[in-house]
């Protein structure tokens, strides 16, 4: 009992120190939690055996909306089955690369008919994502994010594209695009078509990114190009990505560390002096532990646990890599990615993939997306949710029928 007095004590005595630890050790007000200071919604959906619902948090409160068509087994099932058809496809473009240097390098029959067999079952691993992931996209609107949407827009059966919703999934909803999800056909019923979508970790990460900057950090991009690594195949939208930057932030605006230079250390220590980063090279997640995922770099990976130490304060960060916004299957439920790694750890908006993309593609959406957000060498990324929703859009109008190519692309801040 006089453990527990003084432990009493001693947290009151922290918090009259100051307003600022007035809520020390205390739960989070619900006012700290709500997005924006009172616009839009996040959603925090809940899986489990025994129900799954989704409570909607906004300047009005808390709002439960049960999920009684959603189920934990299901969500599993589909959830795993995408990742190994997204396996499947990796394996298949390696193989494409593979065949296609031993034709070059030998000129033997035998490998040109290895390189057209690799051809085909690149083809069909391709037609099995996309196949599987219209269907998937279809339930995951019927059965989660459509029900959410007629409690966020009750009085309108499109909805508007100004209407921000933050998604914060759990379990294996964690893996899949609910910014995506619809029916995909021109009836307009979509998420995409109806709202304008981000992603939050946690609400308390979405207050803290609402807030302002601590400080004021120099108004500079850094760069980190990695286009040729030992081991991988090579990144042909990295130059074009490379110069789009220079002609968007010309002489001491940008920083650029590519190839040898790009290092584990040398971007740790350029990072605190920029207000925005954009890493065009490879990316890695492991499934089974994700805090070893990281950006492939000249020395190695830059992980999600490197990250997540540092404190930058910066404002955006474009992760044009592969797998950035992807966890770990064993710890679904704490979000450890690099996307997130990087949003903890200061930048406030933060642009990262579910899984790879076409170097087309790659390159498309740097120009779509980072250009309308600068003006004379500053970028605003005020409104960088809606220039994304809007770059997503314009790709499902070009492949309609391919949604591996516009649904992983993915906001987290406010």
């Amino acid at each position: 009992m006089a453990l527990a007095r003084e432990w009493d004590e001693l947290v009151a005595r922290a918090r009259s120190l100051g307003p600022e630890f007035a809520d020390f050790l205390a739960p989070p007000r619900l006012s700290d939690l709500t997005p924006r200071g009172g616009s839009g919604t996040a959603v925090l959906l809940n899986v489990t055996p025994e129900r799954c619902d989704a409570l909607l948090v906004s300047a009005g409160g808390v709002q439960p909306v049960p999920l009684p068509d959603l189920s934990l087994r299901e969500a599993a099932a589909r959830t795993t089955a995408h990742l190994e058809r997204l396996a499947r496809l990796e394996a298949a473009t390696a193989g494409v690369l593979h065949t296609a240097h031993r034709a070059r390098v030998r000129l033997a029959a035998a490998d040109f008919t290895a390189h057209h067999r690799a051809k085909t079952e690149l083809r069909q691993a391709q037609d099995d994502v996309d196949g599987h992931l219209s269907e998937d996209l279809v339930w995951l609107w019927d059965t989660v994010t459509g029900p959410v949407l007629e409690q966020v827009c009750p009085d309108s059966a499109t909805g508007r594209r100004d209407t921000r919703v933050w998604w914060c999934p759990t379990g294996p909803l964690s893996f899949l695009p609910l910014h995506a999800s619809g029916h995909h056909d021109g009836s307009g019923v979509s998420v995409l078509d109806r709202v304008t979508s981000s992603y939050t970790p946690t609400l308390r990460a979405l207050a803290l990114a609402a807030r302002p900057p601590r400080g004021e950090r120099p108004p500079r991009m850094l760069a980190v190009v990695v286009e040729d690594l030992a081991g991988q195949p090579p990144l042909p939208q990295a130059a074009a990505e490379l110069d789009l930057l220079r002609q968007l932030f010309p002489g001491d605006l940008l920083t650029v560390l590519d190839g040898r230079a790009a290092t584990r250390a040398a971007v740790l220590d350029a990072l605190p002096r920029h207000r925005w980063v954009h890493f065009s090279c490879h990316g890695r997640q492991h499934l089974s532990d994700p805090s070893r995922g990281g950006l492939l770099l000249a020395d190695g990976p830059l992980t999600v646990t490197e990250l997540g130490r540092g404190r930058f304060d910066g404002e955006f960060g474009f992760l044009s890599a592969c797998m950035t916004a992807t966890g770990g299957v064993h710890l679904t439920e704490e979000v450890v990615t690099l996307g997130a790694g990087l949003h903890y750890a200061g930048f406030r908006h933060v642009l990262a993939t579910l899984w790879s993309i076409d170097a087309d593609v790659a390159a498309d959406l740097a120009h779509k997306i980072v250009r309308p957000l600068v003006a004379a060498g500053r970028l605003d990324p005020t409104a960088s949710a809606a220039v994304v929703n809007e770059a997503v859009l314009s790709l499902r109008t070009d492949f309609p029928t391919r949604p591996s190519r516009w649904a992983p692309l993915t906001h987290t801040g406010p």
